[in-house]
């Protein structure tokens, strides 16, 4: 068996940081229902620009993937009472709403434990469900924001700078993901369920690590580095060569005396240079670094990191996506993974970096909407054809589709809208 294939995850889940963190549990094997409102389209996800048409959208199989889309409307009764069954036949109900949705609409361990004691109700909101933020919807952007991520990101003479991936939201799903299987597996240990409250601030706050731990003990103001240094070890950076940029890295005093040696400076590992241990260097970096990115500048990247690499110096080039695509390191550990799609055709995926046992995942491409309705109601809540045709009439599942203009990138219109 796959780790997780007795595992069932009811998903009220939409656009990236929900999805990505259920994501990687159902390529584990977990059986991820996406719950998608059918009134509005589904999960806004669908309609991303700008590679995507009508339903699908290359944003979308990218966070979708092994799972199953049913279309049910929670706000009838017909759709409450799907759901309410899809509770009693599952291990979790997961969601990233707005902090205050999740009890607004019934999906909180108290309302559902009479249908399910072990069930676990993992919320991921955009600032928890408790406090003053509560109410509001979270973005990344403003999460980066508001944590200090972007005044510690970008040149020091430069504006605050955001980074350049969705950060906050991944490592938020992450979060998520290991919030849920702690109390999946606190839940079949005891027999009773309970509500992970998970939010992106608490996560982006939490990742502030030691500047933060600096700062509270030490009175530590972290500043912006040039050149993406490190804080405190030096020579720890990127550095421009002849044809381009790579990143050298000392984290041990023995790197720093080898890269003395390639450098053509053996010398400068001595005490009496003024750079021969951390703290030396660290004081002196303003007379040591020009001396390095003088050198560095008289050759190319790939000349340097021959030597580097040689000479075992932590190293690399600063790829962009392209490069990071074609490294040989990422076909050798089976990074890019194929599924097969109607409309895409063959569509290139990147693999989960969660690896449980030697068996490597399957991957099925992400549901069209309502593609999984028959699985779910009939096969999973085991309703007749009777049963299925009084919910529809009491508008369980929705009304016809109805076309949908793509949403605006940056703006959150929806009174209940996810977190990002």
């Amino acid at each position: 068996m796959k780790p997780l294939e007795d595992v069932r995850i009811i998903a009220v889940e939409q656009y990236g940081a929900g999805p990505f963190g259920s994501v990687h549990l159902a390529d584990l094997g977990a059986e991820v229902i996406k719950i998608e409102e059918p009134r509005s389209g589904g999960d806004v996800g669908r309609y991303v620009p700008p590679y995507g048409e009508d339903e699908d959208s290359l944003f979308f199989e990218t966070f979708n993937r092994n799972k199953r889309s049913l279309s049910l409307d929670l706000s009838t009764d017909a759709g409450r009472r799907v759901f309410e069954d899809l509770v009693k036949v599952s291990d979790v109900v997961y969601s990233n709403l707005r902090g205050d949705v999740p009890k607004k609409i019934g999906i909180t361990y108290d309302d559902l434990k009479h249908l399910n004691p072990a069930i676990v109700c993992c919320s991921l909101t955009g600032f928890g469900m408790t406090g003053p933020r509560s109410k509001e919807p979270g973005y990344d952007y403003v999460l980066q924001g508001l944590a200090g991520w972007m005044d510690l990101t970008g040149e020091p003479d430069g504006p605050p700078t955001k980074s350049g991936l969705s950060l906050v939201d991944y490592s938020g799903g992450f979060v998520a993901a290991i919030s849920l299987l702690a109390g999946l597996h606190a839940a079949r240990r005891d027999g009773v369920g309970m509500d992970c409250d998970v939010s992106l601030y608490d996560t982006a706050v939490g990742l502030l690590t030691y500047p933060a731990v600096w700062h509270l003990n030490a009175g530590f103001t972290p500043e912006r580095t040039r050149h993406s240094a490190h804080p405190s070890l030096v020579p720890f950076q990127a550095f421009e060569a002849s044809d381009g940029w790579f990143i050298v890295g000392c984290a041990k005093e023995k790197f720093w005396t080898r890269l003395a040696s390639v450098v053509g400076h053996p010398e400068w590992a001595e005490p009496e240079s003024g750079f021969g241990s951390f703290a030396d260097r660290r004081t002196n970096k303003d007379k040591l670094i020009p001396l390095l990115e003088e050198i560095f500048r008289q050759r190319t990247v790939d000349e340097w990191l021959e030597q580097l690499y040689a000479a075992s110096i932590p190293c690399g080039p600063i790829n962009d996506v392209a490069q990071a695509m074609e490294e040989e390191h990422t076909k050798a550990r089976g990074l890019r993974v194929t599924t097969e799609h109607p409309r895409f055709g063959t569509v290139e995926q990147l693999a989960s970096p969660v690896r449980v046992g030697a068996e490597p995942p399957e991957y099925r491409r992400a549901p069209r909407r309502n593609e999984d309705f028959d699985l779910v109601v009939r096969e999973i809540a085991g309703y007749d054809d009777a049963t299925v045709e009084r919910l529809r009439a009491g508008g369980a599942f929705g009304d016809a589709p109805v076309e949908q203009s793509p949403p605006a990138a940056s703006t959150d219109t929806e009174p209940e809208a996810a977190s990002r």
